[in-house]
């Protein structure tokens, strides 16, 4: 899809336009907010209009913004525009943001939000009936200078191609869709005029013509046969935005400009004009065409004659490689007849020098095997000895092993008895202590029986001393313990 369309959600508001090329009318349902902004006194702080606008999607939550942009941004206020996917959603939305209040982080100030519904630049009636009224340049009793032809801007071209050829818009279609409101007289798409004067550089020596890619819309002139039907068609695309169904079940939209023709773009004089300018390019295309055939084939000629040239010139070359080849020919069967008989002599003292070699080979092979045997021999005899020296050593070592075995069980027996007599000893001391403890506590026990026993004799000491001044007078009881501590 082409980056001016939209992926649409809903298409409850959908009005038919075209059902056999899936072409609907969907009411355009647009608002603007302005939000007033606080006076920054702190040098340096400023408020980010991407918090303000995601405040103002939580506002409107569960409902979303298809589209919502900042159309104007100051110091005292920030517009954004915003589209529905519905236009039954305008008063609920507005409803939710006209009068409310929003507050950023940072800041103490409330922000004021204003919200209303968006008017389109769609011209009126009145507006198209003043303009041919006062125009001077126009003439109503003619097509194309009176209100008759509509100009439509940024259609999406695939969206009124035909089948055969799915990249260009077809005139056949726009037609279509636009006879449902009057008889058609004329359709004209600029785009697929490759001599259209808007789409070429003129001259004859940077002449070149309008080649159609790359292109996703396009724009279109279609003229009405009666005034009705112009009305009609105006009335019908009114704050109105195409509506695509595609085959994968997903829809999209576009925003087209529809506007009525100021330009007498479809007028009998403009079209003759656009004609003739049409036959001359195609004329200068033509002498274009024929002046760059005859270069080639200049250029062919001079081609041919440099091949001919070559040809010649490569023949010569060949001729003499030849001879050059024949002579080094020549010389190379007397070089190799040289190295034949080199090679033959070479070959009877090689076979020679082999004869020798082989011979002393064999002597040599005598000679090792002779070798061999005396060593098979000598080694037999070392593996023998080894043999009785290494029986004798395993010999010794087991009866070292079994000193050690003896030294080892000899040393724990010994470690066994310092254990039980460490064990012994630590017993003794354990009852030693033990006996120690229970003598100090029978020391402690007595010793308290003792004192226990004196208090209770000093007790009894005193209660008979007690009465035994009892009914005595207390001044007697006073001067007895003095005159006996004297």
């Amino acid at each position: 899809m082409s980056v001016t369309t939209q992926l649409c959600s809903d298409t409850s508001e959908a009005e038919e336009l075209l059902a056999e090329q899936f072409l609907y009318l969907k009411p355009v349902a647009k608002l603007n907010i302005s939000v007033t902004l606080p006076q920054l006194k702190v040098p340096g702080k400023s408020i980010s209009n991407w918090e303000v606008m995601e405040k103002i999607k939580q506002m409107i939550k569960p409902d979303t913004f298809s589209v919502l942009k900042v159309s104007k941004s100051s110091l005292e206020f920030i517009r954004f525009e915003g589209e529905l996917e519905a236009r039954s959603l305008l008063k609920t939305l507005i409803a939710r943001l006209d009068g409310k209040n929003i507050k950023l982080s940072g800041f103490t100030e409330i922000l004021r939000v204003r919200a209303a519904e968006a008017k389109t630049s769609f011209p009126s009636r009145h507006i198209w009936d003043s303009f041919f009224r006062d125009a001077k340049n126009m003439n109503d009793s003619k097509p194309g200078e009176r209100p008759d032809t509509i100009h439509l801007e940024n259609l999406p071209c695939r969206w009124f191609a035909s089948k055969k050829d799915p990249e260009k818009p077809s005139e056949f279609i726009v037609k279509k869709v636009f006879e449902q409101y009057g008889g058609i007289r004329n359709v004209d798409i600029p785009m697929l005029d490759p001599y259209r004067r808007e789409n070429f550089v003129s001259g004859a020596n940077n002449f070149q013509t309008f080649s159609f890619g790359g292109h996703l819309n396009f724009d279109a002139y279609v003229q009405f046969d009666e005034y009705i039907g112009f009305v009609k068609a105006m009335n019908a695309f009114r704050s109105m935005k195409l509506l695509y169904k595609a085959d994968d079940g997903k829809a999209y939209t576009a925003n087209i400009k529809v506007d009525f023709d100021k330009t007498k773009h479809l007028c009998e004089k403009n079209i003759k004009k656009r004609a003739v300018e049409r036959q001359k390019l195609m004329a200068l295309e033509k002498e274009r065409e024929e002046r760059i055939r005859k270069e080639r084939e200049e250029e062919e000629r001079k081609k041919e004659e440099e091949r001919r040239k070559q040809e010649e010139e490569e023949r010569e070359r060949e001729k003499k490689r030849l001879e050059k080849l024949q002579r080094r020919e020549e010389n190379r069967r007397r070089r190799e007849e040289a190295r034949r008989h080199k090679r033959l002599e070479k070959r009877r003292l090689a076979a020679e020098r082999e004869l020798q070699r082989k011979i002393a080979l064999e002597e040599r092979k005598i000679l090792l095997a002779q070798r061999k045997l005396e060593s098979m021999r000598l080694l037999t005899e070392l593996m023998e000895r080894a043999k009785v020296k290494k029986r004798q050593q395993e010999v010794e070592r087991k009866l070292q092993e079994l000193e050690e075995e003896k030294k080892r069980v000899l040393l724990e027996e010994q470690r066994k008895k310092a254990e039980e007599e460490r064990r012994r000893q630590m017993k003794e001391k354990k009852k030693a202590e033990r006996l120690k403890r229970q003598e100090v506590d029978l020391r402690k026990k007595i010793l308290k029986n003792f004192k226990m026993k004196q208090e209770k004799d000093d007790l009894e000491q005193r209660e008979i001393l007690r009465k035994q001044l009892k009914g005595k007078s207390l001044k007697s009881a006073v001067v007895m313990p003095s005159s006996t501590t004297r």
